[in-house]
């Protein structure tokens, strides 16, 4: 990656690019040799905890965290796992009283420290009940069957194996329901077998990776989710749009999302096994399901917003641009 930032630095400067904003960690290393290069600002936005990366990733992160001039937590939790790690101090910045004109203070030439939470788009991600029907259809899920899903890629921290056992011990219960997980990744061969040694194969849909999740959304009536770390999870912020109740562990940002008993159900990471009791209690309490089918849709369009987001960063560089 390195033998590119000649070129990305020339690129640059050709173009006369006011600020580079880059995310994830190897994309933010170059953008800061590059900034160090053209004299850009860099602005990073850091999506995960630092204590989960691995040991290259992480030192080569602290190494050259302190080179931009802004770094972006899309949580409180990511933040603070900043903070703990990353060896510099940070400048505060209140975007809602900076001026569009504003220069920069770096006197004390450390980085700005500031929260720019994720955001989609409520307008686009709405619940379509027809589209959800057709998904239904499609799987072969009857029309007025109670569906439990989640998007999500196939990696370790997801436990998506604890999340068909649950699935498991919800059918249990409920057996009318129905389980729809939409994604892939490295895990899929265990999945699958996993799915096949709890009997899952009839209940339990997996449909790989799909372009278009909005269809997907508005086929299930709750959106579950069995992480043991997250950062601030778009899909869960999508689900919440298109109006899905919420059952969730506490990772990471997702308690700064999902208010409890208003928004969704959450528990902590380690006492996942309530996500049974969460499943069976919504899916036999029709009125409170929608409650807060409709807490999460509110609660995205009120804090969580793509133009919300999409503010924040445009005064963030417009603060930066020399």
């Amino acid at each position: 990656m390195f033998q590119r930032v000649k070129d990305i630095s020339r690129y640059v400067k050709e173009n006369k690019i006011d600020v580079i904003h880059s995310h994830l960690p190897w994309a933010g290393v170059i953008a800061r040799v590059v900034g160090k290069i053209t004299g850009v600002p860099i602005v990073y936005t850091e999506h995960n905890k630092w204590e989960r990366y691995n040991k290259i990733t992480y030192w080569i992160n602290k190494i050259t965290f302190s080179w931009q001039d802004a770094a972006v937590a899309v949580s409180d939790d990511v933040q603070q796992s900043i903070r703990k790690n990353a060896s510099t101090t940070f400048c505060s910045l209140d975007l809602n009283n900076v001026s569009r004109q504003g220069t920069i203070d770096r006197s004390s030439n450390h980085p700005y420290l500031l929260n720019i939470l994720n955001g989609v788009n409520t307008s686009h991600f709405l619940r379509d009940e027809q589209a959800g029907l057709r998904i239904k259809h499609e799987l072969g899920i009857p029309a007025s069957a109670p569906v439990i899903g989640t998007v999500s890629v196939f990696r370790f921290q997801k436990r998506l194996d604890l999340w068909m056992e649950i699935a498991a011990e919800i059918l249990k219960m409920t057996p009318e329901a129905h389980f729809i997980i939409v994604g892939d990744g490295p895990l899929k061969k265990e999945l699958m077998e996993k799915r096949k040694s709890l009997g899952l194969e009839e209940r339990l849909h997996m449909t790989g990776l799909k372009t278009d999740v909005k269809p997907y959304f508005s086929a299930m009536d709750i959106y579950m989710m069995s992480s043991v770390f997250e950062g601030l999870p778009i899909a869960l912020l999508e689900a919440m749009s298109c109006s899905c109740a919420i059952i969730s562990t506490k990772a990471g940002g997702v308690g700064e999302v999902v208010v409890n008993g208003s928004s969704g159900l959450i528990c902590e990471v380690d006492n996942y096994d309530k996500l049974v009791e969460f499943g069976v209690q919504l899916l036999n309490n029709s009125d409170q399901c929608s409650a807060l089918a409709l807490g999460a849709r509110a609660k995205v369009q009120a804090d969580f917003s793509i133009n919300k987001m999409a503010e924040c960063l445009e005064k963030l560089y417009l603060y930066l641009k020399k």
